[in-house]
């Protein structure tokens, strides 16, 4: 058998990451607090960084070791945990706590699914006993509204532990969950047919008053740095903008540079390359800002109604679609919502906990929505509908749902199939 050499061309593509690129996407995905202490670390280590003191508002924190010397406080699951301890719980009552609790998101709400935790737990405990645990167990626990599945129920949560009068209490079950009233000026309107136009209004109230994200309230404030802030133009409209306060704004040392490239003065090539990386990173700061300002803008404009209190309801949004819209990889919206927050009239919120996913590829129908009018339909029900019914009466005005969606979310708010209706 003969052996011969054999000269082959192939051509192919691929996408390499410059190291520019890699340290503009870690840039991106740094919260407030772990930027600013990145630029304060930048000044020391490159001499043609300087504070730009002109345009630097007052109180900017300027301590390097600040997230060290906040590593050691204690954490919403080590509070919540603790106070398992002082409950007569079984071990699975335990078990099954200490798993939900370290599933929660950092605002407090858990937004894993049951059955998703029940597969985590490889299948030793059923969704019914997680779900036991989750509404008797975990929010009871300090402070009120922790370990909601959402926005809405949180404020239930909440309104229930402030144990006010029953028909408020009535009024605010139907404003919040009744799918009816897609927004708080439709339900007082409908309501105040039926109930005293004072009993809805403090229902109102009260609903508008409650804290949307009850895990932040324990976190440090230091740890709690929103990169935007909304301001109020009128009833209807807001802007929203980079705070400035506490951020600092850094600039090129011209007279150095100038020192530096001075033909007289023989400059390094290490002195070069540290002009180059300071011109870069002011670049990159200011992008990475511009682009958290731009996605946040978008998120708030598409949740207006949910933000100016008109409505306990988010609209369905995901990071696809935001990815569209602003022309950006879906990627980097991942990497801009992580850790970052804005601060809102009902206080500081992530970004993250501001998207709502949709159930359906036709009409745009959040989990929680659907839930809503699963619920409806099962409550006026003349005679008991399999979730293929149900499916058939929701697909004919266009939602376009599969009977494993429709029992899916049926479980999900615990009702029983029809057979045992």
């Amino acid at each position: 058998m003969a052996i011969k050499l054999v000269r082959e061309f192939k051509q192919s593509q691929q996408l390499s990451i410059t190291p520019q690129l890699k340290k503009s996407i870690d840039l991106l995905q740094l919260s407030r607090l772990e930027i600013i202490n990145k630029i304060n670390k930048e000044i020391e280590e490159n001499p043609f960084l300087k504070k730009d003191y002109k345009n630097q508002p007052s109180g900017i924190i300027d301590n390097k070791n600040l997230l060290d010397n906040l590593s050691s406080e204690p954490t919403l699951q080590n509070h919540l945990e603790s106070q398992l301890v002082d409950l007569k719980l079984t071990a699975s009552e335990k078990k099954i706590s200490s798993f939900i609790i370290q599933s929660l998101e950092e605002n407090g709400l858990l937004k894993i699914d049951l059955d998703e935790i029940e597969e985590q737990m490889a299948f030793v405990y059923s969704v019914k006993e997680i779900k036991s645990v989750l509404n008797n167990i975990i929010q009871d626990l300090e402070p009120a509204g922790i370990g909601a599945r959402n926005f809405k129920e949180t404020i239930f949560i909440q309104l229930k532990r402030q144990e006010i009068p029953p028909e408020e209490l009535e009024i605010a079950n139907k404003i919040l969950f009744d799918p009816r009233f897609s927004n708080f000026e439709e339900a007082k309107n409908e309501l105040e047919t039926h109930y005293f136009e004072s009993a809805v209004e403090n229902a109102l109230k009260k609903i508008k008053q409650c804290n949307l994200s009850p895990g932040l309230e324990f976190e440090s404030s230091i740890m709690i740095q929103p990169d935007l802030e909304i301001i109020p133009k009128n009833n209807r409209n807001f802007n929203v903008q980079f705070k400035k306060e506490n951020f600092p704004m850094i600039s090129l040392d011209e007279d150095l540079e100038k020192l530096v490239k001075d033909k007289k003065n023989k400059a390094n090539k290490k002195l070069k390359e540290k002009i180059g990386e300071a011109k870069w990173l002011i670049r990159a700061i200011n992008k990475r800002n511009e682009t958290v300002q731009n996605v946040g803008t978008l998120i708030c404009q598409k949740q207006a109604d949910f933000l100016s209190e008109k409505s306990a309801e988010l609209k369905p949004l995901s990071n696809l679609e935001l990815a569209k819209k602003l022309k950006i990889s879906p990627s980097t919206v991942s990497r801009i919502l992580r850790s970052k927050y804005i601060q809102t009239p009902k206080g500081a919120l992530s970004m993250k906990s501001l998207l709502a996913s949709s159930v359906s590829k036709t009409r745009k129908v959040t989990p929680t929505q659907l839930m809503e009018e699963i619920q409806k339909i099962i409550d006026g029900e003349r005679k008991k509908l399999s979730d293929q019914k149900i499916s058939d009466l929701l697909n004919k005005r266009g939602f376009n749902l599969a009977r494993r969606t429709i029992t899916k979310y049926r479980m999900k708010v615990n009702l029983p199939s029809s057979r045992n209706r």
